[in-house]
């Protein structure tokens, strides 16, 4: 099972430059949470600063009983080993093949056999599908196999945190689709506690279980998916609706006369979109995490956008949920009659990756 996080007041400044400030949030153990925000907004810099690598002006990061920026050197260093980092660009050895960039952190960590080496190698390929390109070198295979030859490296130590930059760089809608599903598989076989750092919107509103929004130095929201997705928080329905109108500028903000002139013009960032079911495991199972669709809104009292939880079937998920899990469930024996549990079928998110 995977760490919980807890953050709490963090503040980073590069000299005079905030980067960010009071940033308070809880990733919750074994769930995948998602950090949006316009470039610039320093999402990056936070994935650093949970692992370690750059240290806060002033703040705490929790991990279990540790707080991170106040461990000595030789403590900080055993507990980086509970984190997997998937980097931006993958990060990978251009002169190593795949099989000796997957083993080098249990080569460089561990103490173990060769043997041992590639038992756990090309069960890491084997999980990301990458059997069958042992030799190949970074520079020799597409973006997409990149990207999945970090994520198996960044697996081979069992993290129980996986921090992901950006997954979806450079990687074509089809490609990040395929991607998306990998990390729900992932989360579902491991229970790792993920964080995710995107700017691809689909992956946000289909993939996590918690979404936060960074904007002007601060934490604008962080929380269940379903209630960033329908706040009417001016800069979330900006950013999700991916309209020039908004807090949100070139240079990330807008000064105070553009915002009063958009203002005088009457124009709106547009209504939220429909909540989309949530991306399901390829094996229809329900994961330990997931939490039931509709259930944060019906708790807050809280009206969804229209056509929320619908999929692409037509199928109601909020009406559906109950009779799937217990359809899905060990003691309900499997997938029950009407579809439940076929590949690409009765699953809620099944239309959303291939």
């Amino acid at each position: 099972m995977g760490v919980e996080i807890r953050v709490e007041g963090l503040t980073k400044s590069f000299g005079r430059q905030t980067i960010w400030q009071d940033v308070s949030l809880t990733l919750p153990a074994g769930e995948i949470s998602v950090l949006l925000g316009p470039s610039g907004t320093g999402k990056s810099v936070f994935l650093k600063s949970l692992v370690g690598l750059l240290k806060p002006d002033r703040g705490h990061i929790w991990v279990g009983d540790r707080d991170l920026p106040r461990l000595p050197e030789a403590q900080l260093y055993d507990t980086r080993k509970l984190f997997g980092v998937l980097f931006q660009d993958g990060a990978l050895f251009g002169s190593m093949n795949l099989y000796d960039n997957i083993a080098f952190p249990l080569r460089e960590h561990t103490k173990k056999s060769e043997g041992e080496v590639k038992r756990i190698v090309m069960e890491k390929m084997e999980m990301v599908g990458l059997l069958g390109a042992e030799k190949k070198l970074p520079g020799e295979i597409s973006g997409g196999m990149k990207k999945r030859a970090g994520l198996a490296r960044a697996l081979v130590l069992d993290p129980e945190i996986l921090l992901v930059d950006e997954p979806d760089s450079g990687l074509d809608p089809v490609r990040t689709a395929y991607l998306n599903q990998l990390i729900v598989d992932l989360n579902s076989q491991i229970n790792a506690t993920f964080l995710i750092v995107t700017h691809d919107i689909n992956t946000a509103r289909t993939v996590p279980d918690n979404i936060g929004l960074l904007f002007r130095r601060e934490l604008v929201m962080f929380g269940p998916r379903e209630m960033l997705l329908s706040s009417e928080e001016p800069v979330v329905r900006q950013f999700l609706n991916a309209r020039k109108v908004g807090p949100i500028g070139m240079s990330e903000e807008k000064d105070v006369s553009e915002l009063e002139a958009e203002a005088k013009m009457g124009h709106d960032p547009g209504r939220l979109p429909p909540i989309p079911p949530q991306l399901m495991p390829s094996d229809g199972r329900v994961r330990p995490t997931q939490h039931a669709p509709g259930g944060w809104c019906a708790a807050h009292g809280v009206v969804p956008p229209p056509g929320s939880f619908i999929d692409d079937l037509g199928r109601n998920w909020v009406e559906e949920w109950p009779r799937y899990v217990a359809a899905m469930s060990p003691v309900g024996g499997g997938p029950a009659p009407g579809g439940f549990g076929q590949a690409g079928g009765g699953r809620p998110g099944a239309g959303a990756a291939p």
